[in-house]
């Protein structure tokens, strides 16, 4: 997520962070260098003056010049600005409402509003404890009522069914009603969308909302349109009272502009951000979270929540306690902590959370993948269960079978049990009396300074 960006100006910030003393030149050679990375990562033009100009009047005084860390000063004003300009604090849904509150969506055709709405409600399902309808008003697009249906289904909410040959304000009046008499605390509504901003479509939406009157319109749109994205929700935004935005795709937007842009031109708070293809990729926006990982500095808020949210907590206390108890480390648990990894967005989402990333040569992060993960759990299946528990019996015609199974090589299987087996004499060592803290010791010196707490006590 927003790596160019990310990059540019972790590498620009870098060269200040050591610096005893700035002067205005380079405070001015450093802005420089900021507008270029924001101006690359396609931030409109107005919001990308709007923020040099603050950053060069608070940098250019006693607040920086004076302090005992300019360089870290400095940093911390690029961080507050960057926070600025995407919303200062995380807007959340208003649904102070009689139920059921009502939601509309927007947006254009390919943003990923259908899915949007399903991960929406998903999330007001897990995190909200809301029960949840879902409905489609899109009667140009059959498959979009459809893929509602489906997606509805999977994640257990309600869906209210609708035709091609029905009025989008019928369909929606009628989803309200069905949910008043179901008791159900919240409604979506899907709405059409279109290639491009057209007035029919327009004057449908305005209509559509004025007859039911939501509590929340919300913008879903393509981060990876850049600046475009800001300018198409100053469009909807002329014609419907938008309460807030929902970037998707973040995950695979390299630049940020549309994230550093929307707020700043429509005036409108980005509620959510889509950040991959799972129906439960979806996250509030945290402005100062977003900072944060744009500058390289983690994002360990979101990931502690990540954890809390996406961890098998009973899994994990059966397993401890099986460590405890002085019992092997099998094939099985290993499986077990793959999963719960995957759970939490695999191991590249969880790096990119961490402070310092960025700062890793690429040779220490390009051979770290999720798909390693996959291909391992592929191995570990492909297993009968005396294997998992006991991989020592694993010999060449059992290798054979498992490499066939799971579309890999004798090489990979043995390169697992090889992996396997040194993790199996660490865990070994911590079930011992103060094997943690013996190892911990003992990894201290290997490691960068700072990545390691002292072993004091």
């Amino acid at each position: 997520m927003f790596t160019n960006l990310s990059e540019r100006l972790t590498r620009v910030l870098k060269n200040l962070s050591g610096r005893g003393r700035l002067t205005e030149e380079n405070i001015k050679d450093t802005l420089r260098d900021i507008r270029m990375a924001l101006l690359e990562a396609d931030v409109a033009l107005p919001v990308v003056k709007h923020c040099i100009e603050h950053i060069q009047e608070k940098a250019i005084g006693a607040e920086v010049m004076d302090s005992l860390t300019p360089g870290q000063a400095l940093i911390k004003l690029v961080h507050d600005e960057l926070v600025m300009m995407m919303g200062e604090h995380c807007d959340t849904l208003d649904l102070s409402t009689q139920p059921p509150a009502v939601i509309l969506m927007a947006g254009l055709q390919g943003s990923g509003k259908t899915t949007t709405v399903a991960k929406l409600a998903r999330w007001l399902q897990q995190n909200q404890k809301k029960s949840v309808l879902v409905v489609s008003t899109d009667i140009y697009r059959p498959a979009a009522i459809q893929q509602l249906e489906t997606l509805a289904k999977n994640i257990n909410v309600e869906f209210y069914p609708s035709l091609s040959t029905q009025d989008p304000v019928a369909i929606a009046q009628a989803a309200i009603q069905a949910a008043k008499a179901k008791l159900i605390d919240v409604v979506i509504i899907d709405t059409a969308g279109r290639l491009h901003i057209d007035d029919e479509m327009m004057a449908e939406i305005t209509h559509l909302h004025s007859s039911i009157q939501p509590i929340e319109t919300l913008f879903v749109v393509d981060s990876m349109t850049g600046q475009d994205a800001a300018n198409t929700a100053q469009a909807f935004n002329a014609a419907l009272p938008l309460t807030g935005v929902i970037l998707t795709k973040a995950d695979g937007d390299a630049r940020g502009g549309a994230a550093l842009s929307i707020r700043h031109i429509t005036g409108k708070p980005i509620k959510f951000m889509g950040i991959g293809e799972k129906i439960d990729a979806l996250e509030p926006f945290y402005p100062d979270r977003v900072a944060s990982r744009i500058l390289g500095m983690g994002d360990i808020l979101t990931l502690v929540e990540d954890a809390e949210r996406n961890l098998d907590r009973a899994k994990a206390e059966k397993f401890a306690k099986k460590i405890k108890k002085g019992k092997l480390f099998d094939l099985e648990d290993f499986r077990d902590q793959l999963r719960q990894i995957s759970n939490m967005g695999g191991i590249m989402g969880i790096m990119k959370k961490l402070p310092g990333v960025n700062n890793l040569p690429k040779a220490a992060t390009e051979n770290i993948n999720d798909k390693s993960l996959s291909e391992i759990e592929a191995i570990i299946n492909s297993m009968t269960p005396k294997e998992r528990r006991l991989p020592v019996v694993i010999n060449g015609s059992r290798k054979r079978r498992i490499a066939l199974g799971s579309g890999t090589d004798i090489q990979a299987i043995n390169r697992l049990l090889k992996q396997f087996t040194h993790m199996q004499k660490m865990m070994k060592k911590l079930t011992k009396q103060g094997g943690l803290l013996k190892m911990m010791r003992g990894m201290q010196g290997k490691l960068p300074p700072g990545m390691m707490p002292p072993m004091g006590g």
